[in-house]
């Protein structure tokens, strides 16, 4: 049936439109995992005015109950006078000898806070008899039913014939919906469907029409439109990804704006409601009109509300910032660095990590078995712009930050047919093993062969790697650039870039290049335990590709020829940091230098043992009294075991970004809560190198920090909640917990807290430079979203000059008190 619409959508309405779909941040699929800050859409507003409109929006919680904060206070992790301090950058006047006791008055408590705007299916809701389903629940559950079964990539269902010939999300979901005759049975609302029939079936007369008819302005449609957006914040989010990757060359998503189709299907929805009240119900309506039209017009008034509800938490959050960086502070500035062999003459061995805070631990304790090991922290792509496809497979995957495009292919050079082929068998496998359906019919198909299995698995656990993992032995590489091969000169341009930027003043005999990994079982977020800078994958081939790139003899002929001369004795390894169980694992050691690498391992060993005894006090306080080995085996079962929901803390806790030498951080224990990137102002001259650390390394590290934090102040919206109840969507798009509801993202409770307490403190990051002020402020000047990150509280940057700390924000230096 066709509907003839009079009104069009203005240039401004379209406009406002475009700008609610674009306020949400992607969310990568499970098989592409990492962090992501979910306001990122956000940060050219202030955090503060973020959270405002947020709150009331959707009654989002940036902030923890002024329980748990009040709590730390007690503890004694937030000052007396970290309190002062943050009121009075709120100018609450309040005398300090009462502000306890007004911070901590009932009424300020979040449960009280002010109800938000209400969509016309929650007000609808209002009226509804409680032996109805419930409007709300009902089209988040048939939205997102659909919405999985209509980007199902391996399977596609419903009107789909072919994935690459996909319908339009909302002209799908409309033809769908008319045939759907349960509608009217599950809402027991006869004659309900019938209301879809007069839809139109273009999104843009339905948008003018939904204006039209619920008499939206300006200020209401595009307050409204983000409301409902965020109603179903899980599919937005991953919407919103499938608009991000346009630029991956994919002709089918550059087709539609995905989100916006859900906002029309959202917006359908409640027109649909709105014209079945009004034929059904028309005294209700009535009701519900008065107060739509009353919340329209009361806009700027209810985010001030919230606004004046949130002051308090405000207040204890940033106390509780000021008081962390009041103790860093302090570490960094009254506990000189002692000088070591490693910082004088040429070191045995220099390993360079991953930023990732867990690697900071391990560092540590390997840094404590000889002073002639120097460990040095760099972004974990290690700078290769690149994608892994697999050999004799049509399988690629990224290896690098998500805000990055690969321009480099990389492929292994040998293969085992049949490893291939068990990769393959795998993979199926694998991926019938990740559907939601797949321990019953697993069970049911396989019989007792499958419950054997499984048996098995819980009394002999091992690990369980994803077949694409599964790398041949001693390969060498193949790289390619839009389809041909790189030339030696090619390689030794890309080799050069990476070592400009890492610029090592000395070369040891050996130089490991250290990615890191997860390794757990039966976790369909295993990926984002993985490195975020290798695009949620481990930083296994990003090593391989570039040790092989170094060992070359061939490249590092064009390199001495290029100014760049690598001592002949110097050998580079690759290997990788699992941070489940802090081993470490080298890739293709010397031959023939059997005490060298019986030397190595010895190190190795040692500070796992090192490393795992810091972590058992975190992770299993019973393993503190256990013997190395015995601690080490319980690790390793540990990571192996398939029914562990807390398999590692990940990255929870994380704090702290530390660009500066390493010798001006190796004396301190960090605590795994910070990231550390090498950085020298002495050999930057030109400051690119500080350029390129602030623009990358930074916001992934801030999506990390954002992803935790908001994780934790509000797992509904922000976090994924039980994992025990996680069912995979669409074999990779994400999870849901239970069997229905929105789309889950976000970490789940059982990566943020042990059952008793918070594994992460929700702290803005705090960004430590050791360059010029100069420096700083270029940077700051010449990127936007750096300077948006810095002036709109985002993060703190400070500068660090050896006693000295000042804080960078609003474009003024701001000493500490």
């Amino acid at each position: 049936m066709t509907i003839k619409i009079n009104n069009t959508l203005s240039m401004q309405q379209k406009d406002l439109l475009l700008d609610a779909t674009s306020t949400l941040a992607p969310h990568w699929p499970l098989d592409k995992l990492i962090a992501v800050n979910p306001l990122w859409s956000l940060v050219d507003k202030p955090f503060d005015e973020v959270s405002d409109r947020l709150s009331a929006l959707a009654g989002i919680k940036p902030f923890l109950p002024i329980d748990s904060y009040r709590a730390w206070f007690e503890e004694g992790r937030i000052s007396h006078t970290s309190l002062v301090k943050a009121a009075n950058h709120y100018a609450l006047n309040v005398a300090p000898e009462y502000l306890l006791e007004h911070l901590s008055h009932p009424n300020s408590q979040p449960h009280n806070q002010p109800v938000a705007w209400r969509n016309l299916a929650d007000l609808a809701d209002q009226q509804r008899p409680a032996n109805k389903m419930s409007w709300h629940d009902e089209i988040t559950h048939q939205v997102s039913q659909f919405c999985a079964a209509h980007y199902q990539q391996q399977s596609p269902t419903l009107r789909q014939q072919n994935i690459n010939n996909e319908l339009d999300l909302y002209s799908h979901w409309l033809e769908v919906t008319n045939e759907d005759k349960g509608l009217s049975i599950i809402m027991a609302e006869p004659k309900l469907t019938e209301f879809f029939h007069h839809l139109p079936s273009n999104k843009e007369d339905l948008f003018a029409l939904v204006i039209k008819e619920l008499a939206l302005d300006d200020q209401a449609l595009h307050f409204y439109a983000q409301a409902l957006l965020l109603d179903i914040n899980g599919w937005s989010s991953y919407l919103a990804y499938l608009n991000w990757s346009k630029g991956d060359n994919n002709e089918r998503l550059a087709k539609e704006n995905h989100v916006e189709s859900l906002l029309a299907i959202k917006m359908a929805w409640e027109l649909v409601i709105w014209r079945y009240l009004k034929h059904t119900a028309p005294i209700l309506l009535s009701a519900i009109d008065t107060t739509w039209t009353a919340q329209k017009n009361a806009i700027p008034s209810l985010i001030q509300t919230h606004k004046d509800a949130l002051l308090t938490s405000k207040i204890w959050a940033l106390a509780l910032e000021y008081s962390e960086q009041k103790n860093l502070h302090k570490m960094l500035t009254l506990t000189p660095p002692s000088s070591s062999i490693a910082d004088l003459e040429r070191p045995e061995l220099q390993a360079i990590f991953c930023i990732d805070v867990r690697s900071e631990v391990f560092r540590r304790a390997l840094e404590k078995q000889s002073d002639k090991i120097q460990t040095l922290g760099f972004a974990g792509f290690f700078g290769l712009p690149i994608e892994f496809k697999a050999k004799d497979s049509h399988y690629a995957r990224p290896q690098l930050p998500g805000l990055l495009s690969a321009s480099i292919t990389v492929t292994e050079c040998t293969s085992d047919k049949g490893h291939v082929h068990h990769q393959q068998k795998e993979a199926r496998w694998h991926r019938w093993g990740h559907a939601a359906p797949a321990s019953f019919s697993m069970v049911e198909s396989m019989g007792w062969w499958y419950a054997f299995k499984m048996f098995k698995q819980t009394l002999f656990s091992k690990r369980q790697a994803h077949p694409a993992n599964r790398l041949t032995p001693n390969t060498g590489w193949q790289l390619t650039q839009h389809g041909l091969a790189l030339t030696d000169q090619d390689k030794a341009n890309l080799a050069r870039g990476i070592l400009d930027t890492i610029k090592l003043t000395t070369y040891a005999p050996i130089v490991m290049l250290v990615g890191h990994g997860s390794h757990t079982s039966n976790n369909l977020h295993a990926a984002g335990l993985e490195c975020g800078a290798c695009g949620g994958q481990s930083g296994e081939i990003n090593v391989r590709v570039l040790a092989s790139l170094l060992n070359d003899n061939t490249v590092r002929a064009l390199l001495s020829k290029m100014g760049v001369a690598i001592p002949s004795d110097t050998h580079f390894i690759a290997a990788l940091h699992n941070t489940t169980t802090d081993q470490l694992t080298c890739f293709d050691p010397l031959e023939g230098a059997k005490d060298l690498n019986s030397k190595l391992t010895n190190w190795f060993e040692k500070a796992q043992y090192l490393a795992q005894q810091e972590r058992a006090a975190k992770l299993d306080s019973s393993l503190l009294k256990a013997s190395d080995k015995q601690r080490s085996k319980a690790f390793t079962k540990r990571a192996n075991d398939w029914s562990q929901v807390s398999p590692e803390w990940g990255l929870a806790n994380n704090h702290a970004f530390i660009i500066a030498p390493r010798q001006q951080t190796r004396h301190l224990d960090l605590q795994g809560r910070s990231f550390l990137h090498d950085y020298d102002q002495n050999n930057d001259p030109d400051f690119s190198i500080l350029e390129r650390i602030l623009t990358a390394p930074m916001l992934v590290t801030h999506w990390i920090n954002m992803q935790y934090n908001l994780s934790v102040t509000d797992n509904f919206k922000f976090g994924c909640g039980n994992k025990v109840l996680h069912n995979a969507v669409g074999g990779n798009i994400g999870v849901f917990e239970g069997n229905g509801g929105d789309l889950r993202i976000g970490l789940s409770m059982q990566s943020l807290s042990d059952g008793q307490k918070w594994m992460h403190t929700p702290v803005k990051l705090a960004v430590y430079v050791a360059a010029p002020k100069i420096a700083i402020e270029e940077v700051a000047a010449k990127h936007n979203i750096v300077r948006q990150l810095i002036d709109n509280s985002w993060l703190y940057l400070f500068q660090w000059d050896e006693n000295k700390i000042q804080r960078f924000h609003q474009q003024q230096w701001q000493a500490l008190e």
